[in-house]
C-alpha cells in the first residue's frame, strides 16, 4: 500500500503532468483493459473508487492538481473499455471519475469537490483508490476536526424542535431544526428503520419523547430523539416499500420518507397530483458544498446546459440516494430559494425574486409595444353562427347599435387589446374587427373554429299504452208459487221468483219450473264471462340541432264551464279550455364519443270521463308524464320509463243465512269476479345526423 500526502505544489503538478504528457507520444500495446469503475463507502467516511482490469495492474503513476482539485493516475499499456465516460460519484469529498485513452495509455481522473489525502493498493486485478472524506485526513461521517481551524465542527449546536409534516405525495417529512449553522448529520438504514446520527449536536430539553405519527399515512410510524454517547439520534420506524432522501441547509436538516410508485397513497382529492420525474437517478452526499458546483454536476448528469446567474451564491449539506436528478435539481433551488426556466436544452437558475422581476418587465414591455402597434381592420363573414353572439363571446358584453352593435374600452376586453373593438351588422352576418395585427389573427382563428355547422338529432318516440279487461258473473232467480192460493179479492193466482240475484246480462241463462199439484218451483241460473286487450301507440318525431330545445305537440283543448264569483254574491259563467295533449320536449347534447345526451319530457293526456255538476260539467283527464335525462348510444333505442297496473275485485250478494248453507247455499247467493291490467312503456332513440365540413 502507498500513501500520497498533501497535494503537490503547482509546480511539481504542471512538471508531473508535462511528463504524463510526453509519456502519451510513445506507441506502445495495450496488454490490459479497463473493465469497469465503481465505487463504494470507505471505512471513515472515505470512498473507495475501484478500477478493474482485464489483468493484474501494471505501472501506475499518479499527481494531483489545486485548481480545480483533482488526482489523475496514468496507466501504462492500458486500453481503455469503459462504456461511460464518465461515472458520477458524489460522495465524500468525490464529485465524478473520468478516463480517456491516448497513445495507448489510459489516464483516469477524479475530479474533487476541495482538496484530500488519498490511499492506493492492488487487490488482485483491482486497483482500489481511497480518498478522504475532507482535507487534512478528515473523514466525512466522523467526530474528527478539520485540519483547518476555521472549518472545525462546533460542538454547541443544539436541537432546538423536532416536526413532522405530510406531503401532499403521501411523504412523511422529519424538519430538525438547530440553534446554529454547521450541525453534522449522517443518516444510515438499518433493517426497517432509518438512524439520524447528530454527532455534534445535543438534544434541546423537553424534545426526548416517542412520536407516534400513525395517523398522518406515510411510510413512517414512529420517531424516537434520543441523547446518545453526548450526540443526538433519531430513530424512524417504517412500514412498507419507501424511498428516502435528506437535504440540509442553513440551520434545518430535513429527511423525507417517500412511498414508492406502487405503494403510493392517493393525493387527498382536490389537491394536484404530485410531480412526476424522469431523470436518471444520482447518489450525492455533499457537506457544505457549493451550489454552483451542484449545478455544474446536475448540467454533466443531465446532458443540458445550466447558466447559473451571478447572484447564486451560498453552500448546501444535502444526502440523495438513487434519485432523479431532476429532483435532486428542484430539491436544491428549493433549498436555496432559487428557481428555474426551461428554453430548449438550456436552464437558467437564478433566486425566485430575480426571475419573477424579469419576467414582469418581459411582460410590461410586451405590453408597452401592444400599446404603440397601430391598429388595423377586418371584415369576417359569419356563415352558421350569429354574429350579434360571436361579437358578445370576443368582448364578455352585449353590443347594441343602430343595424349593429360596437364595443371599446380602456381595459381588457375578453378575446381583444385594450384599444381593439369589435362591432357587427346583422343583415349580412359580418364582424367588424379593429386591433393590433396579433389580436386580429387570434380572433380570426377563434372565430374560424367557433363558426362551424352544429348536427343536428332526430329524436324518435314510441309510448305505447296496452290494457287487458277480464271479468266473470253468476247469478240465480228462485221462486215458487200455488194455483191454490187466493187473493184478497178471492181468486185463485200464481207466484214470481221469490229469490232474485240475477246478472247484469244475463247471455246465458238456464231456466228450470218443477209442477206438482197446484204449486210452482222456478229456477234460473245465469253466467257471463268476458275478455278485452286493447293498444295504443303514439309515435312522436322530431329534429333538432345539437343542445337546441325541440318541442312537438299533438291533441285537443276540452272546453268546460266555470262559475266566477263576483260582487254582490252573483256569478258569471265563462269558458275554460285545457290542452289534453301528446307531447315530446326533448335537449339532445351530442358527446365527443358520438352519442347523445337527452334532457327530455314527454306527456300523453287523455280524457276518460266528466264530472257533472247540477250547473256544468267537468272534463276528467289521465295524465301521463316522464321528465328524465338520459345518454344513449347513437341510434339505440332506449326504454325510459314505465308503469304497470293492476287492480282486481271480487263482488258477492246472498240472501242471509240461506247463502251461507253448504250447497244449497249457492242458489241464493251471486257472485262477480273483474280484474283489470294496464301498462305503460316509452322508447326513445336517437339519430345523429351527420354534417359534411365544407
Amino acid at each position: 500500500m502507498t500513501r500520497q500526502g498533501a497535494p503537490l505544489g503547482r509546480f511539481a503538478g504542471l512538471a508531473a503532468a508535462a511528463i504524463a504528457l510526453l509519456a502519451f507520444t510513445v506507441p506502445a500495446f495495450a496488454e490490459n483493459i479497463l473493465q469497469q469503475v465503481r465505487h463504494e463507502p470507505g471505512a471513515g467516511g472515505q470512498v473507495d473508487i475501484i478500477l478493474q482490469f482485464s489483468g493484474p495492474v501494471g505501472d501506475v503513476q499518479s499527481f494531483t492538481t489545486e485548481s480545480p482539485p483533482r488526482i489523475a493516475f496514468d496507466l501504462a499499456d492500458t486500453r481503455n473499455g469503459l462504456s461511460e465516460r464518465r461515472v458520477v460519484v458524489g460522495t465524500g469529498a468525490t464529485s465524478a471519475v473520468s478516463a480517456v485513452e491516448a497513445g495507448g495509455r489510459t489516464r483516469v481522473v477524479v475530479d474533487l469537490f476541495r482538496p484530500a489525502d488519498y490511499q492506493t493498493r492492488t487487490e488482485g486485478n483491482n486497483l482500489v483508490i481511497s480518498v478522504g472524506g475532507s482535507q487534512g485526513g478528515a473523514a466525512v461521517g466522523t467526530t474528527a476536526y478539520s485540519a483547518d481551524p476555521s472549518k472545525r465542527l462546533p460542538a454547541d449546536v443544539e436541537v432546538s424542535n423536532v416536526d413532522f409534516r405530510r406531503g401532499e405525495d403521501g411523504s412523511g417529512r422529519l424538519i430538525v431544526s438547530f440553534s446554529g449553522d454547521g450541525a453534522d448529520a449522517h443518516l444510515r438504514t438499518e433493517g426497517d428503520k432509518l438512524v439520524l446520527d447528530v454527532p455534534n449536536a445535543r438534544l434541546g430539553a423537553g424534545l426526548e419523547r416517542r412520536l407516534d405519527v400513525v395517523d398522518f399515512a406515510t411510510p413512517v410510524q414512529t420517531i424516537e430523539p434520543r441523547a446518545h454517547q453526548g450526540a443526538t439520534r433519531f430513530t424512524l420506524s417504517t412500514a412498507g416499500a419507501y424511498e428516502s432522501m435528506a437535504y440540509q441547509t442553513g440551520n434545518q436538516y430535513v429527511l423525507e420518507v417517500s412511498p414508492r410508485a406502487e405503494a403510493t397513497v392517493a393525493a387527498p382529492t382536490g389537491r394536484p397530483a404530485p410531480r412526476e420525474y424522469s431523470g436518471r437517478p444520482v447518489t450525492f452526499n455533499f457537506q457544505d458544498i457549493p451550489v454552483r458546483t451542484v449545478l455544474q454536476l446536475m448540467a454533466e448528469e443531465s446532458e443540458l446546459n445550466i447558466v447559473a446567474s451571478d447572484s447564486v451564491q451560498g453552500n448546501v449539506t444535502l444526502r440523495l440516494v438513487n434519485v432523479p436528478w431532476d429532483q435532486a435539481m428542484e430539491i436544491v433551488l428549493r433549498a436555496k430559494s432559487l428557481d428555474q426556466r426551461r428554453d430548449g436544452n438550456v436552464i437558467w437558475v437564478a433566486p425566485q425574486s430575480e426571475l419573477a422581476a424579469y419576467e414582469q418587465a418581459r411582460e410590461d414591455a410586451r405590453i408597452a409595444l401592444e400599446q404603440r402597434a397601430e391598429l388595423i381592420s377586418e371584415y369576417v363573414p359569419i356563415n352558421y353562427g350569429r354574429a350579434e353572439d360571436i361579437a358578445s363571446l370576443l368582448t364578455e358584453e352585449s353590443k347594441t347599435s343602430q343595424g349593429g352593435g360596437a364595443g371599446a374600452g380602456d381595459s381588457q376586453q375578453g378575446f381583444l387589446s385594450p384599444r381593439g373593438s369589435v362591432s357587427f351588422d346583422r343583415r349580412t352576418n359580418t364582424l367588424l374587427i379593429v386591433d393590433i395585427p396579433q389580436k386580429v389573427d387570434e380572433v380570426k382563428a377563434l372565430v374560424a373554429m367557433l363558426d362551424r355547422p352544429v348536427e343536428q338529432v332526430l329524436i324518435e318516440g314510441r309510448i305505447v299504452i296496452a290494457t287487458e279487461d277480464f271479468a266473470r258473473d253468476l247469478g240465480v232467480r228462485l221462486g215458487a208459487s200455488s194455483t191454490n192460493i187466493r187473493n184478497p179479492r178471492g181468486d185463485f193466482e200464481s207466484g214470481g221468483f221469490d229469490v232474485n240475484l240475477p246478472i247484469t246480462n244475463p247471455a246465458g241463462a238456464i231456466g228450470f219450473s218443477l209442477l206438482r199439484g197446484g204449486f210452482t218451483l222456478d229456477l234460473e241460473l245465469a253466467a257471463l264471462q268476458s275478455e278485452g286487450r286493447g293498444e295504443v301507440i303514439s309515435n312522436p318525431r322530431i329534429i333538432t340541432a345539437n343542445q337546441q330545445e325541440a318541442v312537438i305537440k299533438q291533441g285537443d283543448e276540452i272546453g268546460y264551464v266555470t262559475l266566477q264569483q263576483g260582487a254582490g254574491g252573483t256569478g258569471n259563467f265563462t269558458v275554460e279550455f285545457k290542452e289534453v295533449v301528446l307531447e315530446l320536449r326533448v335537449t339532445p347534447t351530442i358527446t365527443q364519443d358520438d352519442r347523445v345526451f337527452l334532457d327530455m319530457n314527454i306527456k300523453k293526456d287523455e280524457v276518460e270521463g266528466f264530472t257533472t255538476t247540477p250547473l256544468y260539467s267537468v272534463p276528467n283527464i289521465s295524465k301521463r308524464e316522464i321528465t328524465t335525462g338520459v345518454l344513449v348510444d347513437n341510434g339505440q333505442t332506449v326504454v325510459i320509463g314505465g308503469v304497470y297496473e293492476f287492480s282486481s275485485r271480487e263482488d258477492l250478494s246472498k240472501v242471509p243465512f240461506l247463502g251461507d248453507l253448504p250447497a244449497l247455499g249457492n242458489l241464493f247467493r251471486r257472485k262477480g269476479n273483474t280484474s283489470t291490467k294496464a301498462e305503460l312503456l316509452v322508447f326513445v332513440t336517437p339519430r345523429i345526423l351527420k354534417i359534411e365540413q365544407r
